[in-house]
């Protein structure tokens, strides 16, 4: 799939992006484990969650075939999933290998989980080495790397673990082992991370305990059915607020976006560059806050990232470098690490793809340095990774000519129906099969 885009065109009218991605794989997880049906409304039918969506199915969970984002999930309880007849194919997701190592690691069978070519690169020695000090036996390829091949039958024992970095996806793999574990176990935070597991396990009547930058759950207890309304996705939410604030003329309202503290950190990256985001209608999904957005063209300077900011961000940056490319002026990153091993070094990725375009920009070790100035025409390779494909799209936008972006099939991992609700909002981009 190439994305094809021309410059040119103002962002007008209401918009509805997707579920969020992370808070429709918590909502299925804890639902299969969950005593009772779960209700879900919002789920996002993007191949990432969908592929969450058949582990457990293949585990012996019903759930419904998600019809306009509404599904229920007949929950099994903690100790009720069957052994899968094949390996778990996870596909692109992350999110599902790591989270569900820490739920498959106490079950009584055996489990393989895997993916594709692109997780296959991710690291995953960060979930099974403290998995493996709570007692469970995983297997690895050389380096940590996928297909992780979990043995059944482990006692799980709780452990108190520092996280090495800021990562909600460790933090949710061992909460989840907690469940099991026995004793209580803690996980304490460099910095804060999405804190959708611990409010998802709150509303499944799941006790979690806070201290600080602590947190912590008591093996043995159940989980309650309940019913959840998954927020609008603030991550795919973000290309079209990047959009609206470059190009002239634009005057957006996004609707139902989910403004988790945990998450927000692109509101306030903008809002220092001088964006006009106004937020208003502020209320609550069940354990989540929403509000609606409105976001209105306006000049956007450089500035150097407060350090407290990346980490709630950091599935945003890449729009985020697109903003700092139309901006005037120096914007400088660092602290961010993390970008090195998503879906892509997403680092490099967009560094090379904003040199394409003739802008000055100077990867790091844990950042990029990018000068704000005009964006030429050019060919860029998304290299797979769905996020470097919307943000380049974005970039279609004010760029000097015509912008292919190769390689992107995988946007339907996390924003089924992304070309369409571009369109509609008056960008000019199509997507052709290659």
């Amino acid at each position: 799939m190439q994305f094809n885009t021309k410059p040119g065109g103002a962002l007008q009218g209401v918009l509805r992006v997707p579920g969020d991605k992370s808070i429709s794989h918590r909502a299925i997880m804890l639902g299969a484990l969950a005593n009772g049906t779960t209700q879900v409304e919002g789920f996002l039918e993007g191949e990432d969650s969908l592929a969450t969506l058949q582990a457990f199915r293949a585990m012996g969970v019903t759930i419904d075939d998600p019809q306009a984002g509404k599904l229920s999930v007949r929950g099994v309880g903690l100790h009720g999933l069957q052994a899968p007849a094949t390996p778990l194919d996870v596909g692109n997701s992350g999110t599902s290998m790591r989270l569900m190592a820490g739920l498959l690691a106490a079950q009584t069978f055996d489990s393989e989980l895997t993916g594709d070519s692109s997780l296959a690169r991710r690291p995953m020695a960060r979930v099974t080495e403290p998995l493996q000090q709570m007692g469970a036996t995983i297997d690895t390829l050389a380096g940590g790397l996928p297909p992780l091949l979990i043995k059944g039958g482990a006692t799980l024992r709780a452990i108190d673990y520092v996280l090495p970095v800021a990562s909600a996806q460790i933090k949710s793999c061992l909460l989840l082992a907690g469940l099991y574990a026995e004793g209580t176990t803690r996980v304490t935070e460099p910095a804060p991370t999405r804190d959708h597991s611990e409010r998802m396990l709150q509303a499944f009547c799941y006790p979690v305990g806070r201290s600080g930058a602590t947190i912590s759950v008591t093996g043995g207890a159940a989980l309650k059915a309940t019913a959840l309304k998954v927020p609008a996705d603030i991550s795919s939410a973000a290309f079209f607020i990047v959009a609206a604030s470059i190009a002239p003329g634009s005057d957006i309202t996004l609707t139902d976006v989910g403004i988790n503290p945990t998450r927000t950190g692109i509101l306030h990256i903008l809002e220092l560059m001088g964006a006009n985001i106004e937020i208003f209608n502020k209320r609550e999904f069940g354990a989540e806050p929403v509000a609606d957005l409105r976001v209105r063209h306006a000049p956007l300077r450089g500035i150097e990232i407060p350090l407290q900011y990346v980490p709630l961000a950091i599935d945003e940056f890449p729009s985020i470098f697109i903003a700092a490319a139309a901006a005037t002026g120096r914007t400088l990153l660092t602290g961010a690490e993390e970008l090195r091993v998503k879906e892509s070094d997403r680092i490099a990725a967009m560094a090379t793809g904003l040199q394409t375009l003739g802008v000055d920009a100077s990867p790091r070790p844990d950042g990029i340095e990018i000068q704000g100035g005009k964006l030429g025409a050019g060919k860029i390779d998304s290299l797979g990774d769905h996020r470097i494909a919307m943000a380049f799209a974005v970039a279609g936008l004010v760029a000097q000519g015509r912008v292919e972006i190769a390689d992107c099939a995988n946007v339907t991992t996390s924003f089924p129906g992304f070309v369409e609700l571009a369109q509609r909002a008056g960008m000019q981009i199509n997507a052709v099969r290659t």
